[in-house]
């Protein structure tokens, strides 16, 4: 059974016009999902961005029958689903500022683990391509991380094939609903990624097919990882799309570079060029990076008594989330941005926090 919430949530983003950051903002004027629906229209009306043509849309959307359909649907074929408002909610993934209001799941993966590196690229990798992502894989397997993709042909598929092979959990993100994976020749592929990780989804069964999906698909894909990781691309493409989301969320974006004229990278060294992506060889380049290869030295702490009363909510902040980029700090614990960059100095300093790639900070262990 699911909390009572899912099924507004559920209902909400079935409304034509309600993405998730119009959502979200309506939860947040009105105090719960389910107050949506119970909101007089005129009402609604006055929150902004929403007026009198969707207000009257959500009064007479017939959608809470159809979230009902929706919910069965998952009870009966062992569907997880995780709100935004859940704890257990990726929290790379909720300081994104469109991430989906919720999502659909099938196995079992921390979406919180300390790595997570998504692998992207084209559909028409060489056999180069595959060398590679099945390398870079093996190499940082000794770290433990968990491999993202898209199920697609090319590199995500051999990226998920590599993780596999070498016992790494694997989530696949997909552009479609559970009954209808894309491609149809991997859904076997699905079966062994759900045992050995999860795939998700945000599109619920009765979404009509939209081009789209996949562009929705691909800031997942990037907003889930510390890393995305670009094995080959050609000059357009989901994989450029994937990279420029990762870049917007402020993580890091990394990509092999390819010989000149190389049709399948193209895209990464206009990455390269364009300063969107740090060069990578070898598996190391991005432990380093990441700071993976650095061995953990034992800090002496100073006693938290000593903290000012901002320092000591910075600290319950990160004890709470583990990880946070500085603006979603300075927003949570209500300090200025100029003010809370020497904090995080004096708490770094201190042995109590450490700085992170994208400007993120985490308790130090």
């Amino acid at each position: 059974m699911y909390a009572e919430n899912t099924l507004y949530f559920v209902a909400l983003s079935m409304i034509p016009g309600i993405g998730p950051l119009l959502a979200r903002q309506l939860i947040s004027y009105v105090g719960s999902a389910e107050g949506i629906f119970k909101e007089k229209p005129q009402n609604l009306a006055k929150i902004p961005k929403i007026g009198e043509g969707l207000a009257h849309e959500i009064a007479t959307a017939n959608t809470l029958h159809q979230a009902e359909r929706e919910l069965q649907f998952c009870e009966k074929n062992h569907i997880r689903i995780f709100l935004f408002s859940d704890e257990e909610y990726p929290y790379r993934l909720k300081n994104c500022e469109d991430a989906p209001l919720f999502f659909f799941a099938k196995g079992s993966v921390d979406f919180n683990a300390p790595k997570i590196v998504s692998i992207v690229g084209t559909r028409n990798v060489t056999d180069y391509g595959k060398q590679l992502c099945k390398d870079f894989v093996e190499k940082i397997a000794v770290h433990n991380p968990i491999i993202v993709s898209g199920l697609a042909f090319g590199v995500d598929i051999c990226a998920h094939k590599a993780a596999l092979d070498v016992g790494l959990h694997t989530i696949a993100v997909l552009p479609t609903q559970f009954t209808q994976v894309t491609p149809p020749q991997h859904i076997d592929y699905v079966q062994k990624i759900v045992q050995q990780g999860a795939a998700i989804t945000e599109i619920h069964t009765q979404q009509k097919y939209d081009a789209g999906l996949y562009v929705r698909r691909n800031r997942i894909i990037a907003g889930l990882s510390d890393v995305t990781i670009v094995v080959e691309s050609k000059k357009k493409g989901g994989a450029l799309i994937t990279a420029e989301f990762a870049n917007q969320y402020n993580r890091e974006v990394c990509t092999f570079p390819g010989n000149v004229g190389n049709k399948t990278s193209e895209g990464c060294n206009a990455l390269i060029k364009h300063n969107k992506a740090t060069l990578i060889e070898h598996a190391a380049d991005v432990e380093r990076l990441l700071n993976w290869d650095k061995k953990k030295k034992p800090v002496q702490r100073q006693m938290f008594v000593d903290l000012t009363a901002e320092e000591k909510r910075i600290v319950e902040l990160l004890t709470t989330y583990k990880k946070l980029p500085i603006d979603t700090l300075a927003e949570e614990t209500n300090i200025p941005m100029n003010k809370i960059s020497p904090l995080l100095l004096n708490l770094e300093f201190a042995g109590i926090i450490t700085a992170l790639p994208g400007k993120q900070y985490a308790i130090h262990n």
